[in-house]
């Protein structure tokens, strides 16, 4: 046990020193891309499947309620919680339309999609991503693997090639908790 223990650790330290040669810059350009939409009025549509869809309530949970600060709420919303909504979609249309319809529904031109997908390929993802690029928004994805269909639609691309989904996700909540941060720590000064 304490053998797998230090191998978690040592995948752990490989990625985070691989995330921070490469996506520093990555990661401050999705702060001013999200801080630019708030200013500008826009909201951040969060969406992804299993552990990618409870990212998206976390993220949107950080914006609404708070990170660090005491502040106004943050437009923000995950597009994985609305139960009635996911169903009657998924049940009408499929559920590769679940977070497109909401995109067409909700979102406007100057929001921000931040598309949750370890694969790069979840078909869900890349629909919803494909209509907000139409539709003028700003596509933010984190992946798991470099070079992926929804990184080609995407203005800025947090890639994490990891062995493995968990793998990435960690390292995901740093970057994600980061962006947090800044963004709250611009729109929010005391």
């Amino acid at each position: 046990m304490k053998q797998t223990v230090i191998e978690a650790i040592e995948v752990h330290k490989k990625l985070l020193a691989e995330y921070e040669k490469t996506c520093v810059e990555k990661v401050t350009a999705a702060a001013e891309m999200i801080i630019s939409s708030i200013k500008a009025g826009g909201c951040i549509y969060i969406c992804g499947n299993g552990g990618s869809a409870a990212d998206a309530q976390h993220i949107a949970g950080e914006f609404i309620g708070r990170f660090k600060r005491e502040r106004k709420a943050l437009p923000a919303a995950a597009l994985s919680t609305d139960t009635s909504t996911l169903t009657s979609i998924g049940n009408d249309y499929g559920f590769d339309d679940i977070f497109k319809r909401q995109v067409e529904g909700l979102a406007k031109k100057g929001d921000v999609l931040w598309a949750l997908t370890c694969s790069g390929t979840s078909k869900n993802v890349i629909a919803a991503a494909k209509l907000a690029k139409e539709m003028g928004c700003k596509i933010l994805s984190f992946t798991g693997k470099p070079k992926t269909p929804i990184e080609e639609l995407s203005d800025i691309c947090i890639s994490i090639d990891a062995p493995d989904t968990a793998s990435a996700q960690e390292i995901h909540q740093l970057a994600y908790h980061t962006i947090c941060d800044l963004v709250e720590a611009s729109l929010c000064k005391r």
